[in-house]
């Protein structure tokens, strides 16, 4: 299970570092980073838990610009696992360098393509053998591929700009459904309750994806979540 975004009163930064923390213990990994830009506020925004020095380095000498793991990520949709990138002059540039941290090249990142142009990446590494990230991998992808939006929306909705201007107009029913989603109900049990067919709570919920620019379902109910417009559970 991925970890979810506190919601005791702390500023953001210590809610997205905490958050990239459990991340980080829960999957087995040594490092998390998270990269995004906002283009309504164009802001750019960065968390990781890198040591300071690391980070200061990583920033200083600008190694974001040629960072190849950042580049491939903003030109795909798919996971981009760092093993299998061409080992360019840029790509020996920036992994010499974490090399004298101690930062090894065996990473993955997920991109995210957010529904109002914004962007970001989620970046785990951890050093070990070939087979032992074999075997990792497949396990974790899935939580976090769903860590990535959940994080990536947080992020871009922290804005209260983007949060006013980008918030979906959900119908009465569409937030039901989605609620009754969100608490584990199956689109027959939300039928049942709601006394609807459950082809009508597909359509219902077709319109709330759309509305909400997700392509699935759970992606859907994370971003109601994100914006305020349903509840945990």
């Amino acid at each position: 299970m991925k970890p979810i975004l506190p919601d005791e009163p702390e500023d953001n930064d210590t809610r997205f570092r905490r958050f990239l923390d459990e991340l980080r213990d829960d999957f087995q990994l040594d490092h998390v980073a998270y990269a995004g830009v906002n283009p309504i506020s164009g802001k750019q925004h960065g968390h990781m838990t890198y040591g300071v020095d690391w980070s200061a380095h990583y920033m200083q000498n600008k190694l974001y610009e040629i960072d190849p793991t950042l580049i491939k990520a903003r030109q795909s949709i798919a996971p981009v696992d760092w093993t299998r990138l061409d080992r360019s002059a840029e790509f020996q540039t920036v992994f010499r360098d974490a090399r004298q941290f101690g930062i090894g090249d065996r990473g993955l990142t997920v991109p995210i393509h957010g529904p109002y142009g914004d962007m970001g990446g989620l970046s785990v590494q951890r050093d070990c053998s070939d087979r032992e990230w074999e075997l990792l991998i497949p396990e974790i992808i899935g939580g976090l591929q769903a860590a990535a939006v959940h994080l990536h929306d947080a992020v871009i909705q922290s804005d209260p700009l983007t949060r006013m201007l980008n918030s979906p107009n959900l119908s009465t029913r569409e937030k039901e459904i989605m609620q009754w989603i969100a608490a584990g109900k199956s689109q027959q049990d939300i039928g049942d309750i709601l006394n609807i067919s459950h082809r009508t709570v597909e359509v219902h919920l077709r319109s709330a994806r759309q509305k909400l620019h997700a392509l699935t379902t759970p992606q859907a109910v994370g971003r109601a979540i994100n914006l305020g417009l349903i509840y945990p559970r």
